[in-house]
């Protein structure tokens, strides 16, 4: 039962003394760069899918 107590205790050591936690200013940038480029990421999968499904209708047509 010590290992576990003495785990504990040193994670919250690490946790509050170690790490380096970044600004609020930093995290906002962070998370909006996040969504900014998860907007880009799916608007690009949206028109290949939109492309594809137009090219498979066409060649599936004239078959």
């Amino acid at each position: 039962m010590s290992k576990i107590a003495v785990f504990f205790k040193e994670s919250y050591d690490e946790l509050t003394h170690k790490v380096s936690w970044p600004k609020y200013s930093e995290l906002q940038n962070s998370a909006i760069l996040v969504l900014v480029a998860s907007l880009v990421f799916a608007l690009m999968i949206g028109v290949i899918d939109y492309v594809f499904d137009n090219l498979m209708g066409f060649i599936y047509e004239e078959l």
